[in-house]
């Protein structure tokens, strides 16, 4: 089966999906995105996710390229013409055509929009967590406003190819008072060895991650000991687990941080609960 992609207004086959040379995304990464799970048929949620989506278009001051019910409608519909179960859904909106320029464009330019969704394997997900994952170090290099989740992500892109080059799977970045702030595509907790789960706050530094506030809501609900503030690398050194979170990986331990095994080197059992109880405080909506 083609997989079908929606592209400013038309559906169309992945394969001949295409925007103009001049958009905007392409030519300065001008626009933003967000990523929904798709579980056992159904958006998680899509509610939180386009608040955000609203939030960071209204931080660029880019305006919606339909209504908000018509981009909910064509996520629907892009995920049931690719009969997606389980995956994700992409949404990107950048700030539309126009002839290159650092200027925004004419008050006339529509916003563009795409919309992909593809299959993944809760399967190879969940070998993965029960394995655990290693992350590496990267000095943070990125500008500001990360709490803003636009496409400019080259500084990401590197910080995860050299986690990838160091045996890992993902990269924590870590700022120049020796405090990690969050990975190249998720946020970052450890369990000290009293057992507190421990993030760093989102007021600013760290994109504030959707699947970060339902684990919040699940430590919360379990009657954790959680405190928000930012840790070192050393302290994730010496904690009792790790694990990251995003809505691509959900809840993931962490069993290596650069050269040194965290807890016993295997997957913490507080990561392995919340992962476990992770749709049982999510939102779904129906394809």
């Amino acid at each position: 089966m083609s997989r079908i992609a929606y592209v400013n207004g038309q559906y169309v086959r992945h394969a001949d999906a295409a925007v103009h040379v001049e958009d905007r995304g392409y030519q300065f990464a001008d626009g933003v995105y967000e990523v929904c799970e798709i579980w056992q048929g159904r958006i998680v949620d899509m509610t939180r996710h386009l608040d955000r989506l609203d939030r960071s278009l209204g931080e660029l001051r880019i305006g919606w390229p339909m209504t908000r019910a018509a981009v909910e409608f064509v996520v629907r519909q892009v995920v049931r013409r690719n009969k997606v179960r389980n995956g994700l859904v992409y949404i990107q909106v950048t700030r539309g055509v126009s002839r290159r320029d650092h200027f925004f464009p004419p008050e006339d330019v529509a916003p563009s929009i795409v919309v992909t969704a593809r299959s993944t394997s809760p399967e190879a997900a969940s070998a993965q967590a029960a394995q655990g994952i290693a992350v590496v170090s990267y000095p943070e290099n990125r500008w500001p406003r990360v709490d803003i989740k636009t496409v400019a992500l080259l500084p990401n892109v590197l910080a995860k190819q050299n986690a990838k080059e160091h045996g890992g799977k993902e990269a924590w970045y870590v700022d120049t008072t020796g405090f990690v702030t969050e990975g190249g595509s998720t946020n970052a907790w450890i369990v000290t060895k009293e057992g507190t789960l421990v993030t760093r706050p989102a007021e600013s530094g760290i994109l504030r991650g959707i699947t970060r506030a339902v684990v919040l809501e699940l430590i919360e609900k379990e009657g954790l000991t959680f405190e928000e503030r930012p840790f070192s690398l050393q302290e994730a050194f010496e904690a009792k687990e790790a694990f990251v979170t995003a809505a691509t990986s959900i809840v993931m331990p962490v069993v290596r941080v650069d050269d040194r095994m965290i807890g016993n080197g295997h997957p913490g059992s507080v990561a392995t609960r919340l992962r476990d109880l992770f749709h049982t405080a999510t939102d779904f909506q129906m394809v």
